[in-house]
Formats: structure tokens, C-alpha cells, sequence
């Protein structure tokens, strides 16, 4: 299954390793589910101006470890709910990965992303040449190429829409 390359402005920088995602809408509010209430705290304590200067199509960018920590949805729920296309990282924990590639959210692990990016460059996501190009400085950057399975679960929308499209009776 091809998909699509993604074309956007990185809107954010989380440099530290070990980043715990919960932050971005800050850990008291892990449990909100209600996602307007989600768009009003998201990175209120790191970027106010975050939800207003953010487009869709945009990219967060992170560091090592991305993700670390008890990962709960809501963070990264606000940030699709904004049309954040995808995180691309140095390296990400592993329940947070699985956890965000199951809900059809791109996560690519690409070594020396922090040092080929800043905020507001324009970047592409090739799949097909498993690169990541910074169009604003002309430089481009392997990254790890995704497994059949990641690659037919991102295609699919999703884990749960990729099985039922395994079985078409069980869909309707």
C-alpha cells in the first residue's frame, strides 16, 4: 500500500529525550476526554500562541526516547484533532509508538532530525525513498523504513479500520 507523502511546517521542537507527551496538555489533564476542552489546554504552558499559529499538515518534531512515560491518548488527540500530520523523532518509546501508529498517527523514527530541523521549516516526508527532506535548507535525512504491518496500518486509517477491512462482513 503507497501512502501519501506529507508535506508541512514543523510547528514544534521537543528536543529533551525522554519526552513525556502528557505535558502538552499537562499531566492533570491526561484523563479529558471532551476534545474543545483538549484544544483550549493544549501547550498552553509551553506555547500559548501554539493552537493559533498551528496549520494542518504541520509536524512535530522530537528527540530520543519521544513519548516516554505512561502514554495516554488526549495529548496526542488534540494534536490530530489541530491537523498535526505526524511526529518524526530521533527515537521513540515503545507504547507510545505502538499506541499512536494503531490510531493511524504516523510516528518516524529518524536519527538526526533535531539536527537537520528547526521550527517553522518546511519539511516532506518521502515514503517511497524513506527520506525526510527539509525543503527550506535543501537538506535530506534517511529514516528508518516502516515494517509491511506499520505500513498497511498508517494505509488503512488506523489498526481497528485495517482489520475490519481484513474481514468485510465483520465491518458492517
Amino acid at each position: 500500500m503507497n501512502l501519501t507523502n506529507l508535506h508541512g511546517r514543523v510547528a514544534f521542537v521537543f528536543p529533551d529525550d525522554d519526552y513525556d507527551v502528557d505535558l502538552i496538555v499537562g499531566v492533570k489533564n491526561i484523563r479529558v476526554q471532551d476534545r474543545q476542552k483538549l484544544r483550549e489546554i493544549v501547550m498552553q504552558s509551553i506555547d500559548p500562541n501554539f493552537v493559533s499559529s498551528v496549520q494542518p499538515g504541520d509536524i512535530l518534531i522530537g528527540g530520543r526516547n519521544f513519548g516516554y512515560g505512561h502514554p495516554h491518548y488526549p495529548p496526542m488527540t488534540a494534536m490530530r484533532d489541530l491537523g498535526i500530520s505526524c511526529v518524526i523523532a530521533e527515537s521513540f518509546a515503545p507504547g507510545y509508538l505502538w499506541g499512536e501508529m494503531a490510531e493511524g498517527f504516523p510516528q518516524i523514527t529518524c536519527p538526526g532530525i533535531l539536527e537537520m530541523v528547526k521550527r517553522w521549516d518546511e519539511i516532506e516526508v518521502v515514503w517511497s525513498e524513506n527520506i525526510v527532506r527539509n525543503q527550506s535548507t535543501n537538506r535530506s535525512l534517511p529514516f528508518e523504513p516502516l515494517s509491511r504491518s506499520e505500513r498497511l496500518i498508517l494505509g488503512a486509517g488506523g489498526l481497528v479500520k485495517y482489520l475490519q477491512s481484513l474481514s468485510p462482513e465483520r465491518s458492517a
